[in-house]
């Protein structure tokens, strides 16, 4: 069975993904899982962070190359990253057979004022900027993120992310900056496509996954009230959503 390859968002590490491949691999149990970090962030948090979207696709394909691992590909992808599965599956469509794209907002289809919520903007520029305390940041980005109350620990536990490897203040901004400028093809990728959406998002109009979908012909599966981590929300929902879908495709 094809991996899934991973991909997170906007200064987060594959850490973030919390328990989610392990429940998205009790779905999959004959698939590999794979989790990538673009750089910048995560295991290559001392590498620059590209300035486009389609250069940090090309890392995603060479750190699979190098660590041997063959295309074709099912991608599953959160904001920033399902930005990098679409241009990755829209420039090499002979590599991705599937793209689960989550809580994601691409231009042309969704005005800016969508894509982030005009009153998150003072916010997620301090955040890239990072003149804030460790505590205050990984508070900020649990509050815009997510709708559910975890633990403690759960907040202790991405302070230790980020202390151990620090996003620079100049790599958040090109990440910030590559997001907004990204324009995805009018036409959708030649990749069998699922859209889910949290429609409890605080930080991306849930419209802009509702929008995507109906411009790309795509299923679009939303939570009621999940936040923008959708799979930190929900991972199991998300799970069986995936395994539905796939399950679905085989049948017909």
């Amino acid at each position: 069975m094809r991996p899934w390859i991973l991909l997170r968002g906007l200064m987060r590490e594959t850490r973030h993904w919390g328990e989610f491949p392990q429940v998205l691999a009790a779905h999959f149990p004959a698939a590999g899982i794979v989790m990538l970090d673009l750089p910048g962030n995560g295991s290559l948090h001392r590498q620059r962070s590209p300035d486009y979207v389609h250069d940090m696709s090309e890392a995603c394909r060479r750190q699979l190359q190098e660590r041997g691992i063959a295309p074709p590909y099912n991608l599953l992808a959160l904001s920033l990253g399902a930005m990098v599965a679409c241009d990755w599956a829209t420039r090499h469509p002979s590599e991705v057979d599937k793209a689960v794209l989550i809580n994601t907002s691409l231009r042309p289809f969704s005005p800016f004022h969508q894509r982030l919520r005009p009153r998150n903007y003072a916010t997620l520029l301090r955040l890239a900027i990072g003149k804030d305390d460790d505590a205050w940041r990984e508070r900020t980005i649990l509050r815009l993120t997510s709708n559910r109350h975890p633990p403690a620990r759960l907040l202790s536990e991405w302070m230790r992310y980020l202390r151990e490897r620090p996003v620079t203040r100049a790599n958040a901004l090109r990440q910030l900056s590559a997001a907004m400028r990204y324009e995805a093809p009018r036409q959708p990728p030649g990749a069998d496509l699922l859209v889910l959406c949290g429609m409890g998002d605080r930080l991306v109009n849930p419209h802009c996954s509702i929008t995507l979908a109906q411009q790309w012909q795509a299923p679009l599966r939303a939570h009621e009230n999940a936040g923008h981590d959708l799979t930190l929300d929900e991972p199991e929902w998300v799970a069986r959503q995936v395994h539905d879908w796939i399950s679905a495709a085989g049948a017909s």
